[in-house]
């Protein structure tokens, strides 16, 4: 296992953890010892929770480095647990999503976007996009279709987003019990399922209503479960409870953190979290379950429409945001509790990315899948253990991303354009589709990516690009190809025309 560079802990605020931590609401949810632990090996089937946050950017918690935002049942669970410091996605929702059920690179689902893979005007693309693909296609099965005949129950409480008909959603992928969202708002919502709820209930509330419920369900019935609950929070528009709001009605901004209403929201989300953790010890199974939190893709920075101001959060020191192929864009928070397995308070800084969660799931429930059944990642349990951890440790990773997104609210023209980008070791290449042009950086030493070493270090930028290429052309990974219409308004702006 490597640990976090010293250089970075005050950048991230460690010292911190453990002041917030002693102020939490649940006391009573702190992690005895591993020594009060039964050995790992002696446990029967761990359940699993997972949550994940949408839009929550790697630095908008406590545990992260964030003086403004609050988030003290989140950081309880890192000073219990494991903080992954490079934890990647893919740099929007839909795409990471595909990587998280199946365990799979983006090139083997075709899914890169939400939606049309050409955004935008076409005479503003130099390119056109391959096609997207908008639902897991049937062939591809996703993590709860390799569970079945395991033993655990499976349930799913949120958003789904790689599918919305009866035939790709997650009730008919596998998953036992499902209470689907797939709408845009925070209050006043309607399920799939429609499940009756409270006026003016906020939605990260319900969803966690409808997870415990679950969890209360397989205890009763003595199943093993795995239980997902992926809230829509905190992604725009921004809202949240008036009561949360205004305990940061007068809390002076730190630095880009400044939003009362995504602070709110952030806060509301750890509340969430904090009742899980607080049900898991009521039911008495805290010590058997793995709990995982972490984010769809980095935090946005562009402006939120509906509410008229600059957007909430600044991923600083990271460059970039959400849909771009910058850190800001795929590097997300990620933590891990398992008591016995995971020391208290340890830090990873090995990358790992969404590919690995299906097999560390496998690998925790120690079920096989069947024959032919290709992964792309790896299991974090040997990291989680504390293990030498060679392969998952030099790895290369990979993202082809040859999609269009808007710049909305950024100021520029396009997030990102097509590209592609390897990660191995502290170097970083991102491509250029567009230009034929690569950026190098080496985030040991730069993690805004300021400097751009590709001249300096011509080897390894040139070893990392044949790699990439390698990788892609091993996947059949479509490229985009010439767009004519673009070729012809450049051909009529350089005859003067408009």
């Amino acid at each position: 296992m490597h640990l976090l560079p010293p250089h970075l802990h005050k950048t991230l605020g460690l010292a911190s953890i453990a002041a917030s931590a002693a102020a939490l609401p649940f006391a009573a949810s702190a992690a005895p010892s591993p020594a009060t632990h039964a050995p790992a090996s002696a446990r029967q089937q761990p359940n699993i929770v997972f949550i994940l946050a949408d839009d929550l950017g790697w630095m908008d918690l406590g545990c992260q480095g964030s003086k403004y935002y609050e988030s003290p049942n989140i950081d309880r669970l890192a000073s219990q647990g494991m903080r992954f410091t490079t934890a990647y996605t893919m740099p929007n929702c839909a795409p990471t999503r595909a990587c998280l059920w199946t365990g799979k690179y983006s090139p083997r689902t075709g899914i890169y976007t939400v939606g049309m893979s050409n955004r935008g005007q076409s005479r503003d693309r130099k390119l056109d996009a391959p096609q997207n693909v908008t639902d897991l296609p049937l062939n591809i099965p996703p993590l709860p279709e390799m569970l079945r005949g395991s033993g655990y129950t499976t349930g799913l409480f949120g958003k789904w987003h790689i599918g919305n008909d009866s035939t790709h959603g997650p009730a008919a992928r596998g998953f036992d019990s499902v209470v689907r969202y797939d709408g845009s708002s925070h209050f006043n919502f309607k399920t799939k399922p429609e499940v009756p709820h409270p006026p003016g209930e906020f939605l990260a509330d319900f969803l966690t209503d409808q997870g415990i419920a679950f969890m209360r369900k397989a205890c009763e019935e003595k199943k093993p479960f795995m239980l997902a609950i992926t809230h829509f929070a905190v992604h725009k528009p921004l809202r949240a409870p008036e009561e949360d709001i205004a305990h940061f009605k007068d809390k002076p901004p730190v630095g880009g953190h400044k939003s009362p209403v995504y602070a709110a929201m952030i806060r509301r989300l750890d509340a969430t979290v904090g009742r899980v953790v607080q049900e898991l010890d009521k039911l008495g199974i805290a010590d058997n379950t793995l709990i995982i939190f972490t984010s769809d893709n980095g935090g946005v920075i562009a402006s939120d429409g509906k509410n008229g101001k600059g957007y909430a959060t600044d991923n600083a020191p990271l460059r970039g945001a959400k849909g771009m192929h910058y850190e800001g864009g795929i590097r997300v928070p990620f933590i891990a509790r398992w008591p016995g397995v995971i020391k208290p308070g340890t830090i990873c800084d090995t990358p790992i990315m969404a590919i690995d969660f299906v097999p560390t799931v496998l690998d925790v429930t120690q079920h096989k899948t069947a024959p032919g059944t290709v992964l792309d990642g790896l299991s974090c349990v040997p990291l989680m253990r504390g293990q030498p951890a060679g392969e998952i440790v030099n790895r290369a990773l990979y993202w082809h991303c040859p999609v269009y997104l808007e710049g909305k609210g950024t100021g520029d023209l396009w997030r990102s354009t097509p590209g592609g980008i390897i990660r191995q070791g502290p170097w970083k290449l991102v491509e250029s589709f567009e230009s034929n042009q690569v950026e190098l950086f080496n985030l040991a030493d730069d993690l805004s990516e300021t400097t751009d070493l590709s001249k300096k270090h011509p080897e390894i930028a040139a070893g990392l690009l044949a790699k990439l290429r390698q990788w892609r052309d091993g996947l059949h990974a479509p490229m985009p190809v010439p767009n004519p219409e673009y070729q012809k308004a450049s051909a009529k702006k350089q005859k003067g025309g408009k």
